[in-house]
């Protein structure tokens, strides 16, 4: 009976077809939202408990959206109780680091044209004092606003001019030039401007083309990554609630927990402290300095990408505190022995094109006792400060022994 579930499930994994069909904003496309909610990364949490990167994301957004005139004022206000704070995902949404979202933030409104559920994230700050790494400045409120008034709108022409982006076309094709689109974007990133190119240069105006293509360019390696984000959460969405399935479709962090759902237990969260990143440190920084593991990315990891798909990425695996190559491949075939298969489209040339390790099974990882791997960014744990590294942070095994022990509890209940 699993075995019959995970097959329908990882089935959907593996036929979702992302399409980014649209930019609009989370007032308008999100169900249950208004002014006074907010989304962040992660699993369930209160304001008082967020790390300070994410409360100070939260001070920012109070002002970015009119609801506070000062840092001061916007902390008050996210005290007050007056303020709702939802998981991401539990609005079909994920976003990057603190994963901040509010009323008026454009999202990209993805489709899984397979099975029509969408998925949304935001669009990507680019570098230095930005919301995702709990920057609160009036340049992160006024670049907010740029993404809003400004880049949102002729990205939307621009989409709706080609008719939509096929998103898995371009991960497929970011894989075999060296992406493994958690870490490593650049690829990715230069492909979707080679399409957008001339959509953007018909529907810009001239005075503000310039400035649009210069934020696109410039120091902003990582801007694919909320596409490939949104991608992968409508794939993971519609593998989500298949009766007895152990497979695992949420993997996210707030800075404090990280919390996992899985396909059979839709709507549920299992959680355990999050650890620190183990990686390569930026001049002047330490493991003291660091932040818990913290962002929604990890979605990345669930569509069989990040640190699952290390061995197509020669180029991440010093950046993250890997010695060599060889120990990259060796990572990517551990992750295959906690998964239920491999993604017949997103392969790794250097694997023989071999699919990437997909669908992690909840069974297999208590089972084998190997927890799932991550790569991602290290966070300073001073808000605003940004990434100081980047490393590798695993799933602690907690989290899944919580799950297993409430699936076995639910397969009883069921069948008694």
């Amino acid at each position: 009976m699993i075995q019959q579930a995970n097959a329908q499930a990882l089935s959907r994994l593996k036929s979702a077809s992302p399409r980014l069909i649209d930019i609009q904003p989370a007032g308008k496309v999100l169900k249950d939202f208004d002014r006074h909610t907010l989304l962040h990364a992660g699993p369930p949490i209160a304001y008082s408990r967020m790390c300070e990167p994410m409360k100070e994301a939260v001070h920012a957004v109070l002002m970015y959206e009119g609801l506070a005139d000062s840092r001061e004022e916007a902390a008050e206000l996210a005290r007050s109780g007056a303020i709702r704070f939802l998981p991401c995902h539990e609005r079909g949404v994920v976003g990057p680091m603190t994963g901040v979202t509010s009323y008026s933030m454009p999202l990209l409104v993805v489709r899984n044209e397979t099975y029509g559920n969408l998925a949304f994230s935001t669009i990507n700050e680019g570098a230095g004092d930005v919301i995702r790494f709990g920057a609160c400045t009036p340049n992160t409120i006024r670049r907010l606003k740029w993404i809003e008034e400004v880049l949102a709108p002729v990205l939307r022409d621009a989409v709706q001019l080609l008719g939509g982006l096929d998103l898995s076309a371009i991960m497929s094709q970011a894989l075999s030039m060296g992406d493994e689109l958690h870490m490593r974007n650049i690829a990715a990133s230069m492909v979707l401007l080679h399409r957008l190119a001339d959509p953007l240069a018909q529907v810009c105006p001239p005075e503000q083309l310039h400035e649009i293509m210069q934020f696109l360019t410039t120091r902003n390696d990582q801007f694919f990554l909320n596409f490939a984000m949104a991608a992968n959460k409508s794939a993971a969405d519609a593998a989500s609630g298949v009766e007895y399935s152990t497979l695992v479709t949420t993997i996210a962090r707030n800075g404090v927990e990280v919390g996992i759902r899985v396909s059979g237990m839709p709507g549920r969260w299992f959680t355990a402290p999050a650890p620190l990143v183990e990686g390569l440190y930026f001049s002047g920084y330490s493991q003291e300095d660091a932040n818990p593991d913290i962002g929604d990315s990890a979605i990345m990891e669930v569509g069989g990408f990040g640190g699952f798909a290390m061995a197509a990425s020669p180029a991440i695996v010093r950046l993250i505190g890997i010695p060599d190559t060889d120990e990259a491949q060796a990572f990517t075939q551990l992750m295959r022995n906690i998964t239920m298969g491999e993604h017949p489209s997103y392969t790794i040339p250097n694997q023989n094109f071999a699919g990437l390790p997909l669908g992690i099974d909840l069974m297999k990882v208590v089972e084998t006792g190997i927890e799932p791997g991550l790569n991602t960014a290290i966070v300073s744990k001073q808000p605003g400060v940004g990434m100081i590294g980047a490393g590798l942070s695993r799933v602690p095994f907690e989290a899944f022994a919580k799950a297993i022990i409430a699936f076995d509890e639910m397969v009883q209940e069921r069948l008694s």
